[in-house]
C-alpha cells in the first residue's frame, strides 16, 4: 500500500514523475520552475551566452540539465561551457574548472547548482586566477542568501544574483524557539547535542578536556542572546507541508467518520491512495500567508524571491532585486554590478550585427554568428536574410530597405546636348538661308543648272537631318518616340534619294551620250521627283510596318546603367528603339548612300564643268567616313554607363554633319557665285547634239586640263539648259540643252 509523502525541502525534478513518485507530494517548487526562472533572469539582462557548474549529484545534475532544456527551448541562451565538480574534488580541480570557464571570455555569465561547499571553493579559485569581476555568478536556491559561500570573498561574487524559494521569517517560531532550554524542551533526544554545540560547552563534567577551553554548560545560556540566532529558511515550508498533511486528514476524516472522535473503521487502516487524493486536493493559507496547494503532480506553484549581492560603503548584503511566479519581475534600477556600476554587464557570444548586415550562425550554436553584409543591391530582409531589390529599386544607405531609382534623361543643358543643339541650329539657320537664296534667285542659271526641284527635296531632306537632333533629345513620350521612328531615318532617306537619282540621272545621260544621239528616259524634272518620292516611299512604307508591329512607347530601362556601386545607379527613360531597330530604321538610308557614292564613283570621269559629279562624290566620301566612325563610337560604348549620352550626341552629330557635308559641298559654293559673283550667274546659249557635247566634253578634260577653270555655266548651258521646258519630238536628232543641272 502507497504511503503519502509531503516535502519540505526535496526539489529535484525527478520527483514531479508521477509514474515512479507517485505518492509524492512538496510544499516548495521542483527546479524545473528554478531553471525556468533562471533562464528568465538571463533573457532579462540580454545574455545569451552562459556557462554551467554543476555538483555531481542529482541536485546539481538535475538542475542543470533543466536549465539547459529550457535554454533550448527558449531558443535565445547557448552553453559555452557545461562543467561538472565531481563528488570528492582533487587538488587543483577547481583551478581547472576556473581555466575552462574563462576559455571563451565572451561567456561571463555562470549559473551555478552546486551546494556550499563548492561554490565556496569555486570562488576561491576564482580570486586565486584573479578573475575578480571577471564572472557574473547566478547561484541556485543552495546559495541563495547564504553567508558560507561568499565569506571572506566578498568582492569576488559582488553581483551574483541569486534565487530562493520565496519564504518569509516566522516570528512565532523565533519566539518559541528561542525560548527552549534543557528543561523545558526534554521531549527532543537531539536537543542535548544542539546546546552543546550551539553554545561550546558541555553537559557533562567527564566530558571535559583540560586545556581544550571547553567550559561546562551552565543552563543559564539562551539562544539568541548567549549564541548567533538565524532562523532556517525551510521553517516555513516545515510548518506549510505539517498543515497540508493535517488539513487532508481532518478533511478526509470529516468525509469517513462525521461526527465521531478519532478513527472509524473506514480510516484503519488509512488508505493512502484516497489519502492521497484528499493532500493533492489541499487549497489553504501558509504560515506566511502565501497559498498552500498541489497540481496534478503533487508539485507546489513556483515562487521565487531574486537577490543579488552588493557591496556599497565596503558593507556586503543580499538585496532582494525582483521575484518570480510564472513570470519575472525584476526592479533593474536596483541592481548593481562589480565595481558599483549600474550598466548591464555583456555576455553574448557575438555583437549585433549593425544594420544592413546579416547574422550567418555559427554551425551548432544558434547564438553565435559572423556578421555578412548585404552587398550589391541586396538589403536586409530580416536578422538572417539578404534579399535582392526589384529590379526597380536600389538598397538605401544602410541597406535595410529598398528605394526608388533615380530616373534620368538627356537634359537640354547637359553638355551631350548643348554641343549638338547648337550644330543643329547653325545648321538650320544655314538650311533657311540657302533655300531664301535660291527662292530669290529661282529663275537665274545656276539655280537652274542645281535641279530646282530636287534642290529643293534635299534641303528638306537637310533640314529633317538637323531637326531631328530636337527629337532625339526631347523628352520621350508616347508621342516623341513616334516622331523619332519616323524622322529619324526619313531626313536622311529624303537626302540620298534625291542624291542618289541626281548621279544616276548624270551616269545615264553620258553612258547614253557615248552610243547614241537620243536622250535617256526619264530625265526630266518631273520624273526626277517621282523617282526620289518612290525611293522615299520605301522608308516610310516600313516605318509603318514598324508601328503596325510593334506601337511606339517610352520606358525606363534599369539596365543602361546598372553599375556595381548601387548609389550610382540610374533608370534611364528613352524611347523602346533597340540598337538592332536603330540599324534596321537607318539601313535603308545608309543604303542609298552606299548606292549614290557607287554612281559617284562611276561618274567621277565626267567633266566637273558639265555637271555636279564630283561635288556629290566628295560628299559621299565625306559621308562615308562620317558613319564608318559612328558605326564603332556606337556599338563600341555600349556598354558604358554613359551609354545614352555617348549615343545620342554621336548619333545627332553624325546625322548632323552628314547634313552639313552636303550642305556645304552642293550649295555653299553656288550661294557664294549667286551672291558674291553675280557677273558668273549668266546663261550662254548654243545648240549640239548630245553626243558631240558629251564627246567634247571628255577629249576637252582629257587634253585641255585648264578647261576646269572656265566661268560656272559656261560650259553646262551647252548640256542642258532648256530640258526642264523642252517638248522636242521622238525623231528630233539634235537636242537644246541650256544652263540646265545634270
Amino acid at each position: 500500500m502507497g504511503i503519502p509523502q509531503v516535502s519540505y525541502a526535496s526539489t529535484a525534478p525527478e520527483l514531479s514523475d508521477n509514474t515512479r513518485y507517485d505518492f509524492f507530494s512538496r510544499v516548495v517548487p521542483p527546479d524545473t520552475y528554478q531553471a525556468q526562472a533562471m533562464v528568465d533572469i538571463v533573457r532579462a539582462m540580454r545574455w545569451n551566452y552562459v556557462s554551467t557548474v554543476a555538483s555531481e549529484g542529482n541536485y546539481g545534475e538535475s538542475g542543470v540539465d533543466a536549465f539547459i532544456q529550457k535554454s533550448r527551448e527558449e531558443g535565445s541562451v547557448c552553453i559555452s561551457q557545461s562543467v561538472k565538480i565531481p563528488r570528492e574534488p582533487k587538488p587543483g580541480e577547481f583551478d581547472k574548472i576556473i581555466s575552462r570557464l574563462g576559455e571563451n571570455p565572451n561567456a561571463r555569465v555562470v549559473i551555478i547548482f552546486a551546494n556550499e561547499d563548492d561554490i565556496r571553493r569555486l570562488l576561491q579559485a576564482a580570486k586565486k586566477a584573479n578573475q575578480t569581476g571577471h564572472f557574473l555568478w547566478v547561484g541556485s536556491d543552495s546559495w541563495g542568501s547564504k553567508i558560507s559561500p561568499v565569506l571572506h570573498q566578498e568582492e569576488m561574487a559582488e553581483g551574483a544574483v541569486t534565487i530562493l524559494p520565496k519564504r518569509q521569517t516566522i516570528r512565532g517560531f523565533d519566539r518559541y524557539f528561542t525560548s527552549r532550554t534543557l528543561e523545558n524542551n526534554r521531549r527532543n533526544i537531539w536537543f542535548a547535542e544542539f546546546w552543546e554545540n550551539n553554545f561550546n560547552c558541555k553537559l557533562s563534567r567527564h566530558a571535559l578536556k583540560k586545556g581544550s577551553g571547553v567550559k561546562k554548560c551552565t543552563n543559564q545560556e539562551r539562544i539568541g542572546k548567549d549564541s548567533s540566532y538565524e532562523q532556517e529558511g525551510k521553517v516555513m515550508f516545515v510548518i506549510d507541508a505539517v498543515y497540508a498533511m493535517a488539513h487532508a486528514l481532518h478533511n478526509m476524516h470529516k468525509d469517513l467518520c462525521p461526527g465521531k472522535v478519532g478513527l472509524c473503521s473506514k480510516m484503519d487502516p488509512v488508505d493512502g491512495t484516497l489519502l492521497l487524493k484528499y493532500i493533492r486536493n489541499v487549497k489553504i493559507a501558509g504560515i506566511a500567508g502565501s497559498p498552500v496547494q498541489f497540481n496534478e503532480n503533487g508539485d507546489a506553484p513556483g515562487r521565487y524571491d531574486i537577490y543579488q549581492y552588493q557591496i556599497k560603503n565596503k558593507t556586503a548584503e543580499y538585496k532582494t532585486i525582483g521575484h518570480w511566479t510564472d513570470q519575472l519581475y525584476l526592479n533593474m534600477r536596483a541592481m548593481q554590478w562589480p565595481g558599483g556600476g549600474k550598466q548591464v554587464p555583456n555576455s553574448i557570444c557575438s555583437q549585433p550585427c549593425k544594420p544592413g548586415w546579416r547574422k550567418k550562425i555559427v554551425k551548432g550554436i544558434s547564438c553565435c554568428w559572423h556578421c555578412e553584409r548585404c552587398d550589391g543591391y541586396q538589403y536586409q530582409q530580416d536578422l538572417y536574410t539578404c534579399k535582392m531589390c526589384r529590379f526597380n529599386l536600389r538598397p538605401n544607405k544602410n541597406h535595410t530597405g529598398c528605394q526608388p531609382i533615380p530616373i534620368v534623361k538627356l537634359e537640354w543643358s547637359s553638355p551631350w546636348a548643348v554641343i549638338p543643339v547648337l550644330i543643329a541650329i547653325l545648321g538650320i539657320i544655314a538650311t533657311l538661308f540657302v533655300v531664301v537664296t535660291f527662292i530669290r534667285y529661282n529663275d537665274t542659271p545656276i539655280v537652274k543648272a542645281s535641279g530646282r526641284e530636287l534642290s529643293y527635296v534635299l534641303l528638306t531632306g537637310i533640314f529633317l537631318c538637323y531637326a531631328t537632333t530636337f527629337l532625339m533629345i526631347s523628352t520621350p513620350d508616347v508621342g516623341i518616340c513616334s516622331l523619332r521612328r519616323i524622322f529619324l531615318g526619313l531626313g536622311m532617306s529624303i537626302s540620298y534619294a534625291a542624291l542618289l537619282t541626281k548621279t544616276n540621272r548624270i551616269y545615264r545621260i553620258f553612258e547614253q551620250g557615248k552610243m547614241t544621239v537620243s536622250a535617256p528616259r526619264f530625265i526630266s524634272p518631273a520624273s526626277q521627283l517621282v523617282i526620289t518620292f518612290s525611293l522615299i516611299s520605301i522608308q516610310l512604307l516600313g516605318v509603318c510596318i514598324w508601328f503596325a508591329v510593334d506601337p511606339s512607347q517610352s520606358l525606363v530601362d534599369y539596365e543602361d546603367q546598372r553599375t556595381t556601386d548601387p548609389e550610382m545607379a540610374r533608370g534611364v527613360l528613352k524611347c523602346d528603339i533597340s540598337d538592332l531597330s536603330l540599324i534596321c530604321l537607318l539601313g535603308y538610308s545608309m543604303l542609298l548612300m552606299v548606292t549614290c557614292t557607287v554612281y559617284a564613283i562611276k561618274t567621277r570621269g565626267v567633266p566637273e564643268t558639265f555637271n555636279e559629279a564630283k561635288p556629290i562624290g566628295f560628299t559621299m566620301y565625306t559621308t562615308c567616313i562620317i558613319w564608318l566612325a559612328f558605326i564603332p563610337i556606337f556599338f563600341g560604348t555600349s556598354q558604358s554607363t554613359e551609354k545614352m549620352y555617348i549615343q545620342t550626341t554621336t548619333l545627332t552629330i553624325s546625322v548632323s554633319l552628314s547634313a552639313s557635308v552636303s550642305l556645304g559641298m552642293l550649295y555653299m559654293p553656288k550661294v557664294y557665285v549667286v551672291l558674291f559673283h553675280p557677273e558668273q550667274n549668266v546663261a550662254k546659249r548654243s545648240t549640239r547634239s548630245l553626243k558631240a557635247v558629251v564627246t567634247a566634253a571628255t577629249m576637252s578634260n582629257k587634253f585641255n586640263p585648264k578647261a576646269s577653270l572656265r566661268p560656272n555655266g559656261e560650259a553646262k548651258s551647252e548640256l542642258c539648259e532648256n530640258l526642264e521646258t523642252q517638248g522636242l519630238s521622238p525623231k528630233q536628232t539634235y537636242i537644246s540643252y541650256s544652263n540646265h543641272a545634270i
